[in-house]
């Protein structure tokens, strides 16, 4: 199974927000959206970074209230890993657990093309698993 599967079941709708936005309006679309992350574009239109509750939580810790005024870059996660559409489900779960990030931009040429997160890759996997066990029930059973 590759990304783009993942992608054309769930869609390839990416929540992001610019570099120059504030904290604050970061915040406000994970609320809104009722999301874990948005991606961060450049001026360009390319990904620049990756901004997640975990990135705020920690650098509210350090700075406090003001942050909420600074641009995302203060902190966002810079040059985020990304993947390809044609990336294996296999391989970017092994990634996203040794690289220990729970959101990764698909991206192609340069261009934001979706995202993907942990539990998108489980739940494929959970159902990759039950199918196969349905198939070997059927089988047996034949």
């Amino acid at each position: 199974m590759k990304v783009e599967q993942i992608l054309h079941s769930k869609g390839v709708d990416v929540f992001a927000v610019n570099e120059s936005d504030t904290v604050r309006s970061a915040i406000d679309v994970l609320g809104e959206k009722n999301i874990g992350a948005v991606v961060v574009k450049a001026g360009n239109g390319q990904v620049a970074g990756i901004l997640s509750e975990r990135d705020v939580v920690r650098q509210l810790r350090q700075e406090g209230p003001a942050l909420f005024e600074k641009p995302v870059t203060a902190c966002m996660t810079a040059d985020p890993f990304t993947c390809s559409r044609q990336t294996s489900v296999n391989d970017l779960m092994v990634e996203m657990t040794n690289k220990r990030v729970r959101h990764m931009p698909v991206v192609e040429d340069g261009t934001l093309v979706g995202l993907v997160s942990i539990g998108d890759v489980v739940k494929r996997k959970i159902e990759e698993a039950e199918r196969e066990a349905a198939e070997l029930k059927d089988y047996i059973s034949s």
